[in-house]
């Protein structure tokens, strides 16, 4: 899973500053699964699912509170109502309500049928999907009459209680003008039925839907077929607008990992959000075995979304390695409605967010100044989070306090560590192999189907690489002790250096310039702090409110618009700016002026080290 923190949330941070049955007979092994997505109705779609034989006088039908990747307890189940159960004869059966996720069915032994209404997630999110309970929305579930549905299967579809391992049958009717975009195989030539079969429950998780008009593209890399598709409620995008710069980066990403993964089909399922009231606002992406799905905001400039889907998709591919093919007994086995986290986020999470920034350097996507920078950036972020907090610690405990509040440290210490790990492996064979070769051993070690121990995973680790390694592994991973990120980066003859960019034009750190007023919600610069250049350079004050910008009226109401187009805007690019000062409206014409900041990055200073460096980035 990859979430992503934009500048758009600052607006949260201002306004706080102030169908029908599937018929027939079951067949005893299999569970049947209708959903109609035609017939919605406020806002919910009916489901029916018809069992496998039953052999018990009672059975629980479960809908997933935790699924695999996002490290949250979602209660997926309470999305879901008017839950009912029937005979063959078509009498009630007794249900009863178990909590949020699970029901009781009486007389199971006679039970035929089940059906229930389920709602989306989108409608229900908050805020950013960050610090509150919303599910994170490329997890999460759309229920867009006639438009757009997200369909990840495990918001829609339960199992019953023992019948995990039973093959799943499930049939989606849909409108004749939307195409359902997935990496399964629709088994059913209809153009309004689309027919998907796995031999079990987690197959069938791990495989999304996204049914929207058909607005996809289709190519090759390395053996690899790639489906792109897009929903963009506006038309702004489409998969053919942002389909050369995929198969730039996906075609890096093959080469970059050589042999280590054998999936056949990949699919990116990009969802576009209105930012409207009642969708979603988690941004992001979530991994599975053959596909990922991403969500975010419409409003971005071109060349972010871009940026964006080369941050979120790159990382989402990586998860191929693990925890997809390298992974331990709590995932293999993974428990939906009362999970066991493994103890290695580290490598699950931060290795592959490592594995995202070093193939761009590797296969000369960006350049040493780029890596270095994000290197700083992810050493700067980790040091706001509790750095002597047991990494396994916080792994093992990532669904309750005070570790939850820790969990997007994986993407910032869990690279870090990655990192130092393959710099070790480097110095330690004369620059030959890295931590990719660690993982390529792993692969043949274990696998999809052969988990490990959690407790023996340093063990093996230390077995494939050094000593060095595991005492690494020891002391800043399980222990408390702070990572010395310099010691490491002296090691390929990398130091301190100091460097000035742009920052963004509204916010400085978590501080906004900006603020809005709750009365009229127009935007208002803040006047209880010192303006940055900016504003200075257009004499814009404090307490002055911000109408309009090229001719574009902005309130709180399109203020992530605001956001997300100034960090498109350039060093003296010309700005017209409509503001009210007091009661008088006037019009400011100018050029814009960045705030630069000075910031900690990273350059290669020691040239005895430069071929164990150029080994670590190209190797």
């Amino acid at each position: 899973m990859k979430k992503i923190i934009y500048t758009l949330a600052l607006a949260v941070t201002l306004w706080s500053c102030k169908t029908g049955s599937t018929g027939g007979t079951a067949k005893s092994n299999i569970v049947d699964v209708n959903i109609n997505l035609v017939d919605v109705k406020d806002d919910k779609v009916l489901v029916t699912v018809t069992p496998p034989a039953i052999k018990t006088d009672e059975v629980i039908y479960s809908i997933p509170k935790t699924v695999p990747g996002t490290y949250s307890t979602d209660n997926y189940g309470k999305y879901s109502d008017d839950f009912k159960a029937f005979d063959a004869k078509g009498n009630a059966l007794t249900v009863k309500r178990i909590d949020d996720n699970s029901w009781s069915i009486s007389n199971a032994k006679t039970l035929k049928k089940i059906t229930y209404l389920t709602g989306d997630t989108f409608d229900t999110e908050k805020g950013t999907g960050f610090g509150n309970d919303d599910v994170f929305s490329p997890a999460g579930t759309n229920i867009k009459a006639g438009e757009n549905f997200m369909v990840n299967t495990h918001g829609f579809v339960g199992y019953f209680q023992d019948k995990l391992d039973v093959p799943y049958k499930v049939t989606i009717t849909h409108p004749e003008t939307l195409w359902g975009a997935t990496s399964m195989t629709d088994e059913d030539a209809s153009k309004t039925s689309d027919v998907f079969t796995t031999p079990r429950y987690a197959v069938l998780v791990e495989n999304p839907i996204m049914y929207s008009k058909p607005d996809y593209t289709t190519f090759n890399v390395n053996g690899m077929d790639i489906l792109i598709a897009v929903y963009s409620p506006t038309g702004k995008f489409t998969a053919e607008s942002i389909t050369p710069e995929m198969k730039t980066m996906m075609t890096a990403q093959k080469n970059f990992l050589g042999p280590v993964n054998s999936t056949k089909k990949y699919s990116v399922l990009l969802y576009l959000s209105s930012m409207a009231k009642d969708d979603a606002h988690g941004f992001g992406a979530l991994e599975h075995p053959t596909a990922t799905t991403v969500v975010l905001p419409e409003s971005m400039p071109k060349e972010k979304l871009v940026e964006s889907m080369k941050d979120v998709v790159s990382h989402e591919f990586f998860h191929i390695v693990t925890p997809l093919t390298i992974h331990s007994k709590e995932i293999q086995f993974f428990d939906y409605n009362a999970p066991k986290m493994s103890e290695h986020l580290w490598m699950y999470e931060g290795v592959t967010e490592y594995f995202a920034n070093l193939f761009q350097i590797n296969q000369g996507l960006i350049n040493e100044g780029e890596f270095y920078t994000r290197i700083a950036d992810k050493i700067e972020q980790a040091k706001s989070l509790d750095d002597t907090m047991s990494f396994t610690k916080m792994s093992a405990n990532v669904l309750v306090q005070p570790y939850k509040d820790q969990y997007l440290n994986v993407y910032q210490k869990g690279a870090l560590i990655g990192m130092c790990i393959d710099i070790i492996i480097r110095e330690k064979s004369n620059g030959e192999r890295g931590i990719l070769d660690l993982m390529h051993k792993l692969s043949n070690e274990y696998g999809i189907e052969k988990p490990f121990n959690d407790n023996e995973l340093f063990a093996k680790i230390t077995s494939l690489t050094y000593p060095e390694v595991g005492e690494f592994l020891d002391k800043y991973v399980a222990g408390t002790t702070p990572i010395p990120y310099d010691f490491y980066l002296a090691k390929v003859g990398v130091a301190k250096a100091t460097e000035k960019k742009p920052g963004p034009i509204f916010l400085k750190g978590q501080t906004p310039f900006i603020t809005v007023d709750k009365q009229t919600k127009e935007i208002a610069v803040r006047s209880d702090i010192e303006p940055n250049d900016f504003f200075k350079n257009l004499n814009i004050k404090g307490g002055d409110k911000i109408l309009a910008i090229n001719n574009k009226a902005y309130s709180l109401e399109n203020i992530y618009d605001l956001i997300t187009e100034s960090e498109n805007w350039k060093e003296n690019d010309p700005i017209t700016v409509k503001i009210k000062r007091g009661t008088k409206e006037e019009t400011i014409k100018g050029t814009v002026k960045l705030p630069y900041e000075e910031s900690e990055t990273f350059k290669a200073t020691d040239a005895t080290k430069e071929k164990l460096k150029n080994a670590w980035l190209k190797g």
